[in-house]
């Protein structure tokens, strides 16, 4: 007996790979509903690669009643309107949005760092999927941080337009081609032009000058890894369509050497160490999309620190960075608490 799965946002980037990481894991689901907003009612997607195609039900007359997990993806005002009538109704959500994550009744997992936090959820029957920057961060840090204590990370990341959504995307491609024709690359997403541009803003700024994205990276860093840390972010956009890419420095506590920390990254769950000293020998965003792991390159000592190291941390941020982490979340519930299929 197997599982009653809800994809809400099921039209939405997020959403979409939400399924196809569904049908490529084979997660154990007897019934899958996909639901929506109104405007995209009736609308087919595809179930992955399954050939298999799903109509889009309205989220605001679907009932959760006898479902039993739901992946939401349609943002904090939808989550708000909907996270708590599923969840009262007996089905878990898991939850992409941002609203719920440092509510301390809610798990923010990661589940290669924590999936002991799970064990919370039954407080509100929600569990939080983290910022899509923080989670491929975190999954890097854990096997270091066990090993040598970390005290102080400076990160500053490589955003792909995708994390703004299609439109994101959409404002890349067209400024792009406008350019080349020689149109006008007018911003509507942005704030500025993304093309052959980076913009060193996203979310809104707060009263100390750090943004929304910044934030959330320092406040989830230490709910999920460990409150001690101390984190600081700088937060760029830059014109890459999928995937993210973050240039990472940490303080240890312990003496740990480069040689040190890619043997144990080598053996890290999430994680893929790629770091030859020579041309090519790193991973980029375009060579991280449609993967299911963690890539690191670029590890090496930092001398202007006791015990400091550097290195280059790079993901798809649609999967690993929200869609697969929500599966592997689902899995993770699915063993250790509802095991219907086991």
């Amino acid at each position: 007996m197997g599982y009653r799965v809800v994809v809400a946002g099921a039209t939405g980037n997020v959403g979409r790979e939400m399924l196809n990481i569904l049908a490529e894991r084979e997660f154990p689901a007897d019934e899958i509903a996909v639901v929506a907003s109104s405007r995209s009612t009736g609308d087919m997607v595809d179930f992955g690669e399954t050939g298999r195609q799903l109509k889009v039900q309205n989220i605001e007359h679907f009932d959760p009643e006898g479902w039993d997990i739901a992946l939401f993806a349609i943002g904090s005002e939808g989550s708000k309107l909907h996270a708590p009538r599923f969840a009262a109704a007996g089905c878990t959500v898991i939850d992409n949005a941002s609203l719920y994550r440092m509510d301390p009744d809610v798990p923010l997992i990661v589940p290669e760092v924590n999936p002991e936090a799970i064990e919370g959820y039954r407080a509100r029957n929600i569990i939080a999927n983290p910022n899509c920057s923080t989670a491929q961060l975190v999954v890097a840090l854990k096997p270091l941080h066990d090993a040598a204590r970390i005290k102080r990370v400076v990160v500053a990341t490589y955003q792909s337009v995708s994390g703004a959504g299609k439109a994101g995307m959409d404002e890349l491609f067209e400024q792009s081609r406008n350019i080349f024709v020689g149109d006008p690359a007018t911003p509507q997403k942005f704030t500025k032009q993304i093309a052959f541009n980076v913009i060193p803003h996203i979310d809104s700024f707060l009263e100390d000058g750090t943004t929304k994205e910044e934030w959330k990276m320092v406040v989830e860093t230490k709910k999920i890894l460990d409150p001690k840390i101390k984190v600081s972010a700088t937060c760029v956009r830059v014109p890459v369509f999928v995937g993210h890419s973050e240039a990472v420095n940490i303080e240890f506590e312990d003496e740990i050497s480069a040689a040190e920390a890619k043997r144990i990254l080598r053996e890290a769950p999430g994680v893929m160490l790629v770091d030859k000293h020579e041309d090519g020998g790193y991973v980029t965003p375009i060579e991280c999309v449609g993967e299911y792991a963690t890539y690191v390159s670029r590890v090496r000592e930092d001398p202007t620190v006791d015990n400091g190291l550097s290195l280059w941390c790079v993901s798809d941020n649609l999967r690993k960075g929200a869609a697969l982490n929500a599966v592997q979340i689902a899995e993770l519930l699915g063993r250790r608490h509802l095991q219907k299929a086991a």
